[in-house]
């Protein structure tokens, strides 16, 4: 039994350990990724409470941003032909920004959310340093 114990241990160790390195090699794989899929997001952006708009705008609202790069992201998108800028591209609360470019945050999600990530890294390798010490225990 003690031996079907390390067993599973050193294979969830190991799962780990593959996890992280991947993690750590296709990086830039997953900051393409999250920019592609942010990009086709705003395409498709409504508001009819589907989950891509919906992720878009509690990105914009928790960060004060808009778009992906910037604000003029938006200008390429069937919304802002139709409406303008959203309410979450807002620098103040309650405005109703529609085209007027001085009433929406001008800086871009993608570097916002990237920088967030980055910054938590360290907090992340950390942690499964600390699991994996523990296992090894």
């Amino acid at each position: 039994m003690l031996k079907l114990y390390a067993m599973f241990l050193t294979l969830i160790f190991l799962v780990e350990l593959v996890a992280a390195i991947v993690g750590f090699v296709f990086r830039h794989e997953i900051k393409n990724s999250f920019k592609n899929n942010y990009e086709k997001a705003l395409k498709q952006y409504n508001t009819t409470g589907d989950y891509r708009s919906d992720a878009v705008d509690k990105i914009q609202n928790t960060l004060r941003c808009c778009g992906v790069t910037d604000f003029r992201d938006w200008k390429d998108t069937n919304y802002y032909s139709e409406k303008g800028f959203p309410k979450s591209c807002c620098k103040l609360e309650d405005c109703s920004p529609q085209r007027d470019a001085d009433k929406v945050n001008n800086e871009g999600c993608f570097i916002k959310v990237m920088t967030i990530i980055e910054s938590e890294m360290g907090v992340v390798a950390g942690i499964s340093f600390g699991v994996a010490c523990f296992q090894g225990i």
